[in-house]
């Protein structure tokens, strides 16, 4: 599918977002406390087969064949520990809750009175959770990083397409949850695929298939710990783990560079 103009994948992928979201929180306020955990186990557990497929990316044979059969565990290994040491330090997680919460702070009166929790500390970890949760899931996987560049080069927005789908859908449920932290998170996939789709209009290509193989098994890993999350078995501070996704293509050019 042709693109009329880049960035009608990303333009397509916020519209389904926003509309799966507002559809969420809609019908979410008449679901029982009991069907809203059910319905959150049950995107934990899709997390984690998404994040499997994901971090399968480890054995990718375009990536094996550049760094070598035993290096892409390591560069995965690697980007993790130096991205989620930076992260801390830089105190990604604690900086991305504190903006978070003010914006949360800012909306809570406009929201529907169904959705406002009595307890307005509940409310803010869940606009935090629905947001950060819903972002990473959105804009970390092949189809985020394929789909964008293949938009911006002028290649058609059918990976997009497919993605917008599937996000329109995720969106509703989480929304179902969450409530309107899940909605901001189309501001994330606007910015996100919206610089992916500009860098690959202007660069031509931004990585190649082996960077880009790296990048995708370490954001699959980086799903794990989503899915963890949702299922309420660890709190994992995912947010300070975001540089590894700029170390990891990193790291596999400097093994390259080294064979």
């Amino acid at each position: 599918m042709s693109a009329v103009f880049p960035g009608l994948g990303t333009v397509i992928n916020v519209a389904t977002v926003v509309i799966g979201a507002v559809l969420g929180m809609l019908v979410g306020h008449r679901l029982s406390e009991h069907t809203r955990s059910v319905v959150t186990d049950c995107l934990g557990l899709v997390t984690l087969l998404t994040a499997g497929l994901n971090a399968m990316m480890v054995t990718d044979i375009g990536l094996t064949d550049a760094v070598g059969s035993g290096a892409p565990l390591m560069i995965v290994l690697g980007a993790l520990l130096i991205g989620g040491i930076a992260g801390s330090v830089l105190r990604i997680e604690d900086r991305l809750e504190s903006v978070a919460g003010r914006i949360q702070s800012r909306i809570a009166g406009r929201m529907p009175k169904e959705q406002i929790d009595a307890d307005a500390g509940s409310a803010r970890e869940r606009f935090i959770e629905g947001w950060m949760t819903a972002s990473l899931l959105f804009c970390v996987g092949p189809l985020t990083i394929l789909g964008s560049l293949n938009d911006g080069l002028g290649r058609g927005i059918d990976q997009l397409v497919l993605k917008s789908v599937l996000d329109g859908f995720a969106a509703m449920a989480f929304a179902s949850t969450f409530g309107i932290g899940v909605l901001m998170s189309a501001v994330s996939v606007a910015v996100v695929q919206g610089g992916l789709t500009l860098a690959g209009f202007l660069l031509g290509s931004v990585l190649p298939d082996p960077h880009i193989a790296a990048l995708t098994a370490t954001g699959g890993v980086m799903l794990i710990a989503i899915g963890l999350r949702l299922l309420n078995i660890r709190q994992i501070a995912v947010g300070d783990m975001l540089p590894a996704l700029i170390v990891a293509p990193l790291l596999t050019q400097l093994v390259i560079a080294l064979r």
